[in-house]
């Protein structure tokens, strides 16, 4: 009899779990961004919460930046730190069209004395910008805005969020129920798993599509011009072509039917930046 109680009680706790995890996965979906011009519309699973991952994103850039410092990389070039600072303050208000929240994030940028061509943006709205990026493409202020916008826009997709979210269904999903159950788990470090996410591994195609698309529309709506996201790719292929992948470009996949994305899609947001220039 009391074998028999004690399986009841495991199963009914073992129930509680299981439910909780499933609210977890099922309740938390939800569209981050407005669709803009370029109607991004996909709704996204987000059951870590935006707080958690803001925080564990700011202790991964401090992390960055405190490195940084002790190699002497940070900000070594005061231009290119005002050049970069200057495209991301016209960026960020454009941020608006698609989060009303978001230009009133606390956006930091800084540039990394690296010849990895490179750049990123982690949740919250924390930029770097390699400086082999800016030098060994010799890119116009279009083309980096091209760069920054693209990842501006995965900050603004939450896609880190997406993803440590994912991350965290496949390794963490049976500990919800496993805790709930009696048994003993780990915890996840979000801050390495945000870094990452961020900086190491790649986005998916999709991710990569929508963050295309809304930088594109973020660059044209702060005045520059859209079409350089072209321009920028063909950069990246001679690049390519010259030996090993950049960095940038190894998790951002270059492929034909990308660039025809890019075309049509900075066609459509072109009377953003014909307005952009009235003004």
């Amino acid at each position: 009899m009391a074998a028999s109680l004690q399986k009841v009680h495991y199963l009914q706790r073992w129930g509680v779990g299981l439910a909780l995890a499933l609210c977890l996965f099922g309740c938390a979906t939800q569209q981050s961004t407005q669709p803009g011009v370029v109607g991004v519309e996909r709704k996204q699973t987000l059951w870590v919460s935006a707080s958690e991952v803001n925080q564990a994103s700011l202790q991964a850039y401090q992390d960055v930046l405190h490195k940084s410092e002790q190699q002497h990389d940070l900000d070594r070039n005061p231009q290119e730190v005002a050049r970069v600072r200057a495209i991301a303050q016209r960026l960020i208000p454009a941020t608006a069209a698609f989060r009303p929240d978001a230009p009133g994030w606390k956006w930091e940028t800084h540039v990394i004395d690296s010849p990895e061509i490179n750049a990123w943006c982690m949740p919250g709205g924390k930029i770097a910008v390699y400086s082999g990026l800016i030098e060994k493409l010799n890119l116009t202020d279009d083309e980096l805005a091209a760069v920054m916008g693209h990842e501006i826009a995965h900050a603004l997709r939450e896609h880190g969020r997406e993803r440590a979210s994912q991350a965290m269904a496949t390794g963490l999903g049976l500990s919800v129920v496993g805790a709930a159950v009696g048994a003993s788990s780990g915890q996840l470090d979000l801050a390495k798993l945000i870094t990452d996410l961020t900086i190491s591994l790649p986005n998916s195609r999709g991710f990569e599509t929508e963050a295309d698309r809304i930088g594109v529309e973020l660059a044209a709506r702060a005045g520059y011009d859209p079409r350089a996201s072209l321009t920028l790719w063909q950069k990246m292929s001679k690049a390519e072509s010259g030996g090993a992948p950049p960095q940038w470009l190894s998790t951002h996949p270059s492929h034909e039917n990308r660039q025809k994305d890019l075309a049509k899609y900075s066609e459509r947001v072109l009377p953003l930046y014909q307005a952009a220039q009235k003004h």
